[in-house]
């Protein structure tokens, strides 16, 4: 794998922007190699609906400025149309469950729910949180939402949100994945 196709893959997938310094540690390249492949790929997406922005020795892939109004039309979209059947889905498992890690919710769902978590983070209904597994659990904005105080007002919390049958399947999926890393 070519050197520019390492350094496109990290700044297409990460969140945040990323030094040279560390695209350089992370692909096994020397700085000054990593400058003159950033440049070329500059370069490259002058003309599409992709680039890459700089701030310093920070770099970040974004959307060109020419498609602003579509991409805000579009996130627009994403953040105030109707939920989803599977993000209710997944919002509900929040509520009853949470917090909750990605992999428990997703051993519920037999889904990947990245991008799921990501929308319903978007809207304000679910924040993550925790010290080392990152942890989902519903926003003051979600019970502001559904006009109550806390989560055990939702329709029968008490007998939903800790089933011993759901506890038990959980502890027996979980535990060999933990094993397993």
């Amino acid at each position: 794998m070519s050197l520019k196709s390492k350094i496109e893959s990290l700044l297409f997938i990460s969140a945040h922007p990323l030094s040279e310094k560390k695209i350089a540690e992370l692909a096994g390249a020397k700085a000054d190699e990593v400058k003159t492949v950033i440049y070329e790929l500059i370069s490259d997406y002058n003309e599409r609906g992709i680039k890459i922005a700089r701030i310093d020795d920070e770099y970040q892939m974004s959307t060109a400025n020419d498609n602003a109004a579509l991409i805000r039309d579009f996130i627009k979209d994403e953040t105030n149309g109707e939920l989803t059947r599977p993000s209710l889905e997944t919002l509900t498992i929040i509520a009853y469950r949470g917090p909750i890690t990605k992999a428990e919710l997703e051993q519920i769902r037999g889904v990947n729910c990245g991008l799921i978590l990501r929308n319903l983070m978007i809207r304000g209904l679910v924040e993550a949180g925790g010290g080392g597994e990152q942890k989902y659990n519903i926003t003051f904005d979600f019970l502001r939402f559904l006009g109550i105080k806390s989560v055990t007002e939702l329709p029968d919390f008490e007998k939903l949100s800790r089933d011993p049958n759901l506890e038990k399947f959980l502890e027996n999926q979980i535990e060999p994945m933990k094993e397993a890393s």
